[in-house]
């Protein structure tokens, strides 16, 4: 995962929100747009800051196109207006995803919501340590001529403080928690049963790196990575809900030439895996472990720190690593990935300072 974050959070009911309108006075209708925060963020700590990572859906319901100028998140609780993040013109370029899941290189404007479109826009919000995160958030949108409230969400709900899932150091977090257009995990919206949620919203992908690589020898020999057969331990107490085995390993090497060794499926993508129930509605998930490694069997309780098998290259994986998780559901993509705090770890840094 590239670089530490910007991120979402807990399981509640999707929001379809309440709308107020400013008057305007182009139209005597209001902007027929719909916004929504389908899953509310929780705040949470990093690197001296704390933050919220959540998406807000805009839907036009009317006949024509209505172009984006600013989005403000606002203080639901505060002062009338008190606006705590600004996204304004190629400020909002970023955060933007269309309703197909790609943003379209043909499109001439980007921030253009067309007649029956819906825009996802990955929210990033950034608070100092010492100031203090508003209990809820409404969020505006203004075009040239008008603008629209809505979208009320909370933004506190339990936050796990788990034990880290591997053991020593120089583990690289690849496509961890951030709000990069180009991270696979931030923007993996998916949708299971008409419902569309992202659980790879907090994932993290870890390579254990040795003089700067994460193999050495042949790249299509599975032992050859440093990551393949590393123990992965559970983050907490709880009870095994899933543990599935039998997949065989994959012959790893670049993504340009990889074919896994079984048919790409949503039961087969994981790979061998672990779903951990964690209590309180969370599940930590282990996927692409090594076959036969697996220690455990549902129904199994487990305590903090307990082996629970080995990393692999089973599934949708090219090379050893170990994608891990915690989501809402114990389902493979049906739940929303949650923020968590590691009770102890060390970050290197690019200039190698451990803090």
């Amino acid at each position: 995962m590239k670089r530490p974050f910007l991120f979402v959070a807990p399981l509640c009911a999707t929001a379809f929100l309440m709308i107020s309108v400013c008057a305007l006075a182009a139209s005597p209708f209001p902007m027929q747009m719909e916004l929504r925060v389908p899953f509310d963020p929780t705040a949470f700590p990093s690197r001296g800051r704390t933050f919220l990572i959540y998406e807000l859906y805009l839907t036009n319901f009317s006949g024509s196109a209505i172009d984006l100028h600013r989005i403000d998140v606002l203080d639901a609780d505060g002062p009338a207006g008190q606006r705590l993040a600004v996204f304004e013109g190629e400020q909002i370029d970023p955060l933007l995803q269309s309703s197909d899941a790609q943003l379209s290189t043909g499109k001439s404007d980007l921030r253009r919501v067309n007649a029956g479109e819906t825009l996802v826009l990955f929210m990033q919000v950034a608070f100092d340590t010492q100031t203090r995160v508003p209990n809820r958030l409404r969020h505006r949108v203004v075009t040239a001529d008008a603008s629209l409230e809505g979208a009320l969400i909370d933004t506190h709900h339990e936050l796990k403080v788990l034990a880290s899932p591997l053991r020593g150091s120089t583990w690289h977090a690849y496509d961890g928690p951030s709000n990069d257009r180009d991270n696979h995990h931030r923007r993996g919206l998916f949708v299971v049963d008409g419902r569309p949620s992202i659980s790879r919203r907090y994932a993290t992908d870890w390579f254990l790196i040795k003089d700067g690589a994460h193999h050495k020898g042949n790249e299509r020999d599975k032992h050859a990575y440093y990551s393949y057969g590393q123990p992965v331990f559970a983050v907490g107490n709880g009870t095994i809900v899933t543990a599935r085995d039998g997949m065989p390993d994959n012959v790893p090497g670049p993504v340009e030439t990889f074919s896994p060794a079984v048919t790409k499926t949503l039961e087969t993508i994981t790979g061998n895996m672990i779903v951990l129930d964690l209590g309180g509605g969370k599940f930590a998930s282990y996927f692409h472990l090594q076959p036969g490694s697996l220690r455990v069997k549902p129904g199994d309780y487990v305590h903090t720190g307990e082996l629970l098998a080995r990393i692999g290259v089973s599934g949708d994986s090219n090379v050893p690593h170990l994608h891990f998780e915690v989501t809402t559901s114990p389902e493979i993509l049906q739940g929303d990935g949650v923020p968590y705090v590691l009770d102890r770890y060390r970050v290197k840094t690019p200039d190698d300072i451990w803090q």
